[in-house]
Protein backbone atom coordinates (compact mmCIF):
# COMPACT_ATOMS: atom_id res chain seq x y z
CA UNK A 1 0.00 0.00 0.00
CA UNK A 2 1.77 2.90 -0.99
CA UNK A 3 -0.57 5.55 0.13
CA UNK A 4 -3.16 5.79 3.02
CA UNK A 5 -6.85 4.73 1.50
CA UNK A 6 -9.12 7.96 1.45
CA UNK A 7 -12.81 6.62 1.68
CA UNK A 8 -15.79 8.49 1.80
CA UNK A 9 -17.69 5.74 3.97
CA UNK A 10 -15.20 2.52 4.52
CA UNK A 11 -15.07 0.69 0.96
CA UNK A 12 -16.95 3.18 -0.30
CA UNK A 13 -15.36 6.17 -3.07
CA UNK A 14 -18.90 8.22 -2.70
CA UNK A 15 -21.59 8.40 -0.26
CA UNK A 16 -24.53 10.49 0.25
CA UNK A 17 -24.69 13.08 2.70
CA UNK A 18 -27.10 15.75 4.09
CA UNK A 19 -26.66 16.19 7.80
CA UNK A 20 -25.37 13.09 8.93
CA UNK A 21 -24.91 9.11 8.23
CA UNK A 22 -25.84 6.77 11.03
CA UNK A 23 -25.56 2.59 11.04
CA UNK A 24 -25.05 0.30 13.72
CA UNK A 25 -21.47 -1.20 14.04
CA UNK A 26 -22.51 -4.87 13.35
CA UNK A 27 -23.91 -4.28 9.83
CA UNK A 28 -20.79 -2.63 8.13
CA UNK A 29 -18.57 -4.03 10.10
CA UNK A 30 -19.91 -8.12 9.58
CA UNK A 31 -19.87 -7.10 5.23
CA UNK A 32 -15.77 -6.96 5.69
CA UNK A 33 -15.83 -9.98 8.42
CA UNK A 34 -15.54 -7.98 11.49
CA UNK A 35 -11.97 -6.19 9.80
CA UNK A 36 -11.88 -2.89 8.97
CA UNK A 37 -8.33 -1.89 7.37
CA UNK A 38 -6.50 1.62 8.22
CA UNK A 39 -7.71 4.18 6.18
CA UNK A 40 -8.95 7.88 6.56
CA UNK A 41 -11.85 9.90 5.33
CA UNK A 42 -10.90 13.35 4.12
CA UNK A 43 -13.93 15.25 5.09
CA UNK A 44 -15.75 12.96 7.91
CA UNK A 45 -16.02 13.58 11.75
CA UNK A 46 -17.12 10.20 13.14
CA UNK A 47 -18.14 8.79 16.69
CA UNK A 48 -18.48 5.41 17.16
CA UNK A 49 -20.27 3.94 20.58
CA UNK A 50 -19.64 1.02 21.41
CA UNK A 51 -22.38 -0.29 23.83
CA UNK A 52 -21.75 -4.48 23.61
CA UNK A 53 -19.05 -6.46 22.53
CA UNK A 54 -15.31 -6.43 21.81
CA UNK A 55 -13.56 -3.19 19.55
CA UNK A 56 -9.90 -3.24 18.87
CA UNK A 57 -8.84 -0.07 18.14
CA UNK A 58 -6.18 1.59 15.58
CA UNK A 59 -5.92 5.52 16.35
CA UNK A 60 -3.54 7.27 14.58
CA UNK A 61 -0.31 5.18 15.49
CA UNK A 62 -2.43 4.23 18.79
CA UNK A 63 -3.85 1.06 20.08
CA UNK A 64 -6.61 0.43 22.25
CA UNK A 65 -9.06 -1.96 23.35
CA UNK A 66 -12.31 -1.72 24.23
CA UNK A 67 -14.79 -4.25 26.30
CA UNK A 68 -18.52 -3.65 26.14
CA UNK A 69 -18.78 -0.02 26.31
CA UNK A 70 -16.91 2.84 24.98
CA UNK A 71 -16.55 5.74 22.50
CA UNK A 72 -14.37 6.38 19.78
CA UNK A 73 -13.91 9.86 17.99
CA UNK A 74 -12.48 10.40 15.13
CA UNK A 75 -11.86 13.57 12.90
CA UNK A 76 -10.86 13.81 9.74
CA UNK A 77 -7.87 12.74 8.15
CA UNK A 78 -7.31 10.61 11.28
CA UNK A 79 -5.80 7.18 10.35
CA UNK A 80 -7.93 4.42 11.81
CA UNK A 81 -8.89 0.79 11.93
CA UNK A 82 -10.99 -1.69 13.55
CA UNK A 83 -11.07 -5.11 14.55
CA UNK A 84 -14.35 -5.98 16.40
CA UNK A 85 -16.08 -9.30 17.97
CA UNK A 86 -18.73 -10.98 16.17
CA UNK A 87 -21.50 -9.82 18.61
CA UNK A 88 -20.41 -6.06 18.55
CA UNK A 89 -23.30 -3.72 19.24
CA UNK A 90 -23.43 -0.24 18.77
CA UNK A 91 -23.72 2.77 16.19
CA UNK A 92 -21.29 4.96 14.08
CA UNK A 93 -22.38 8.31 13.40
CA UNK A 94 -20.75 9.86 10.91
CA UNK A 95 -20.80 14.00 10.10
CA UNK A 96 -19.50 16.49 7.46
CA UNK A 97 -16.59 17.91 9.60
CA UNK A 98 -17.62 21.64 7.50
CA UNK A 99 -20.38 21.56 9.89
CA UNK A 100 -19.02 21.24 12.90
CA UNK A 101 -17.10 24.06 12.34
CA UNK A 102 -18.13 27.39 13.23
CA UNK A 103 -20.31 26.24 15.75
CA UNK A 104 -18.16 28.36 18.29
CA UNK A 105 -16.64 24.87 20.09
CA UNK A 106 -12.76 23.38 19.24
CA UNK A 107 -13.48 20.31 17.71
CA UNK A 108 -12.58 17.48 19.73
CA UNK A 109 -9.16 15.63 18.64
CA UNK A 110 -8.94 11.80 18.58
CA UNK A 111 -10.01 10.03 21.29
CA UNK A 112 -11.29 6.26 22.93
CA UNK A 113 -13.13 6.77 25.83
CA UNK A 114 -13.42 4.05 28.03
CA UNK A 115 -16.78 2.33 29.93
CA UNK A 116 -19.91 3.80 29.97
CA UNK A 117 -20.61 7.41 28.60
CA UNK A 118 -24.16 8.67 29.16
CA UNK A 119 -24.17 12.29 28.61
CA UNK A 120 -22.33 11.40 25.07
CA UNK A 121 -25.07 8.15 24.18
CA UNK A 122 -27.84 10.18 24.66
CA UNK A 123 -26.42 13.44 22.49
CA UNK A 124 -26.29 10.73 19.86
CA UNK A 125 -29.55 9.30 20.04
CA UNK A 126 -31.27 12.67 20.53
CA UNK A 127 -29.24 13.86 17.51
CA UNK A 128 -30.06 10.49 15.31
CA UNK A 129 -34.34 10.65 16.44
CA UNK A 130 -33.92 14.79 15.05
CA UNK A 131 -32.49 13.13 11.54
CA UNK A 132 -34.77 10.08 10.62
CA UNK A 133 -37.64 12.45 11.83
CA UNK A 134 -37.48 15.85 10.85
CA UNK A 135 -39.66 18.65 11.83
CA UNK A 136 -40.74 22.10 12.09
CA UNK A 137 -37.10 24.15 12.18
CA UNK A 138 -35.05 21.16 11.53
CA UNK A 139 -32.34 22.91 10.67
CA UNK A 140 -31.57 25.04 13.67
CA UNK A 141 -32.66 21.70 16.00
CA UNK A 142 -29.54 19.83 13.98
CA UNK A 143 -27.24 22.79 14.93
CA UNK A 144 -28.26 22.71 18.55
CA UNK A 145 -28.06 19.29 18.67
CA UNK A 146 -24.37 18.49 17.46
CA UNK A 147 -23.32 21.10 19.38
CA UNK A 148 -24.69 19.83 22.61
CA UNK A 149 -22.93 16.47 20.99
CA UNK A 150 -19.70 18.53 21.10
CA UNK A 151 -19.62 19.46 24.78
CA UNK A 152 -20.63 16.17 25.76
CA UNK A 153 -17.64 14.86 24.06
CA UNK A 154 -15.12 18.18 25.20
CA UNK A 155 -16.59 17.28 28.77
CA UNK A 156 -15.51 13.78 28.45
CA UNK A 157 -12.22 14.36 26.78
CA UNK A 158 -11.06 16.85 29.84
CA UNK A 159 -12.92 15.28 32.79
CA UNK A 160 -10.38 14.68 35.41
CA UNK A 161 -7.72 16.93 33.36
CA UNK A 162 -6.82 20.16 35.13
CA UNK A 163 -8.01 23.22 33.41
CA UNK A 164 -7.46 26.65 34.79
CA UNK A 165 -9.84 30.02 32.97
CA UNK A 166 -7.80 31.24 29.67
CA UNK A 167 -8.16 34.91 28.03
CA UNK A 168 -10.72 34.65 25.43
CA UNK A 169 -8.86 36.59 22.72
CA UNK A 170 -5.80 34.22 23.53
CA UNK A 171 -8.42 31.03 22.93
CA UNK A 172 -9.32 32.38 19.57
CA UNK A 173 -6.11 33.31 18.49
CA UNK A 174 -4.79 29.23 19.25
CA UNK A 175 -7.81 28.30 17.29
CA UNK A 176 -7.16 29.96 14.45
CA UNK A 177 -3.45 29.08 14.39
CA UNK A 178 -4.17 25.24 14.73
CA UNK A 179 -6.37 25.61 11.91
CA UNK A 180 -4.03 27.52 10.36
CA UNK A 181 -1.43 24.68 10.95
CA UNK A 182 -3.85 21.92 9.77
CA UNK A 183 -4.62 23.28 6.60
CA UNK A 184 -1.00 24.74 5.81
CA UNK A 185 1.65 22.51 7.71
CA UNK A 186 3.05 21.18 4.33
CA UNK A 187 3.40 24.21 2.32
CA UNK A 188 4.47 26.75 4.98
CA UNK A 189 6.67 25.76 8.80
CA UNK A 190 7.04 29.99 9.05
CA UNK A 191 6.07 31.16 12.08
CA UNK A 192 5.91 35.14 10.69
CA UNK A 193 3.50 33.90 7.75
CA UNK A 194 1.26 32.46 10.68
CA UNK A 195 1.67 35.83 12.79
CA UNK A 196 0.65 37.94 9.71
CA UNK A 197 -2.18 35.89 8.51
CA UNK A 198 -3.33 35.72 12.60
CA UNK A 199 -2.69 39.89 12.72
CA UNK A 200 -0.60 39.42 15.59
CA UNK A 201 3.15 39.54 16.03
CA UNK A 202 5.69 36.58 16.15
CA UNK A 203 6.14 36.80 20.02
CA UNK A 204 2.65 37.13 20.48
CA UNK A 205 1.50 33.68 18.59
CA UNK A 206 4.50 32.11 20.64
CA UNK A 207 3.02 33.16 24.18
CA UNK A 208 -0.32 32.49 22.82
CA UNK A 209 0.60 29.07 21.94
CA UNK A 210 2.22 28.26 24.96
CA UNK A 211 -0.38 29.43 26.85
CA UNK A 212 -3.00 27.92 25.37
CA UNK A 213 -1.21 24.61 23.47
CA UNK A 214 1.11 24.17 26.24
CA UNK A 215 3.83 24.64 23.17
CA UNK A 216 5.93 26.82 21.21
CA UNK A 217 4.55 27.99 17.82
CA UNK A 218 7.41 26.01 15.90
CA UNK A 219 6.32 22.83 18.36
CA UNK A 220 2.79 22.84 17.12
CA UNK A 221 4.06 22.92 13.67
CA UNK A 222 6.24 20.43 14.03
CA UNK A 223 4.16 18.21 16.00
CA UNK A 224 1.55 18.32 12.98
CA UNK A 225 3.96 17.42 10.54
CA UNK A 226 5.11 14.66 13.12
CA UNK A 227 1.62 13.43 13.34
CA UNK A 228 0.71 12.92 9.47
CA UNK A 229 4.87 11.41 9.17
CA UNK A 230 3.87 9.15 12.03
CA UNK A 231 0.73 8.38 9.93
CA UNK A 232 2.74 7.66 6.48
CA UNK A 233 5.53 5.53 8.08
CA UNK A 234 3.16 3.40 9.78
CA UNK A 235 0.25 2.85 7.07
CA UNK A 236 1.94 3.69 3.88
CA UNK A 237 5.40 2.06 1.65
CA UNK A 238 6.88 5.32 0.50
CA UNK A 239 10.58 5.51 1.59
CA UNK A 240 11.51 8.43 4.55
CA UNK A 241 12.99 10.56 1.96
CA UNK A 242 9.46 10.53 -0.64
CA UNK A 243 7.28 10.96 3.34
CA UNK A 244 9.56 14.04 3.39
CA UNK A 245 8.82 15.27 0.24
CA UNK A 246 5.15 14.75 0.42
CA UNK A 247 5.60 17.09 3.70
CA UNK A 248 7.72 19.86 1.93
CA UNK A 249 11.26 19.07 3.30
CA UNK A 250 13.44 19.14 0.21
CA UNK A 251 16.54 17.46 2.61
CA UNK A 252 15.93 14.49 4.09
CA UNK A 253 18.76 14.87 6.45
CA UNK A 254 16.83 17.92 7.86
CA UNK A 255 13.55 16.19 7.52
CA UNK A 256 15.03 13.41 9.24
CA UNK A 257 16.78 15.74 12.29
CA UNK A 258 13.44 17.10 12.93
CA UNK A 259 11.54 13.83 13.16
CA UNK A 260 14.01 12.48 15.35
CA UNK A 261 13.99 15.88 17.70
CA UNK A 262 10.17 15.27 17.66
CA UNK A 263 9.67 11.81 18.00
CA UNK A 264 12.43 10.82 20.30
CA UNK A 265 14.03 8.48 17.88
CA UNK A 266 14.71 8.64 14.09
CA UNK A 267 11.92 7.89 11.77
CA UNK A 268 13.43 4.43 10.21
CA UNK A 269 13.81 3.21 14.06
CA UNK A 270 10.21 4.44 14.79
CA UNK A 271 9.39 2.20 11.21
CA UNK A 272 10.80 -0.35 12.64
CA UNK A 273 9.52 -0.64 16.27
CA UNK A 274 6.05 0.26 15.38
CA UNK A 275 5.69 -2.40 13.15
CA UNK A 276 8.09 -4.78 15.07
CA UNK A 277 10.56 -5.62 13.04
Amino acid sequence: MSTIPVYALYGEQVASQDWLHWESIQSRSRLYGYRIAPHRHEQFFQVLHLTGGWAGVTLDDGKFDIRREGVVVVPALTVHGFAFSDDVEGIVVTLMERDLVGLGLDLPGPMVLQGAAFEVGEALDRLIAEADRPGAGHEAAMRALITLLLVALTRAQREGRPGGEVADRALLHAKAFRTLVDHQFRQSRKIGEYADQLGISQTHLNRVSREVLGASALEVIERRIALEARRMLLFSSLSIKEIGAELGYEDPAYFSRVLTRVLGMSPAAFRKEALGQ
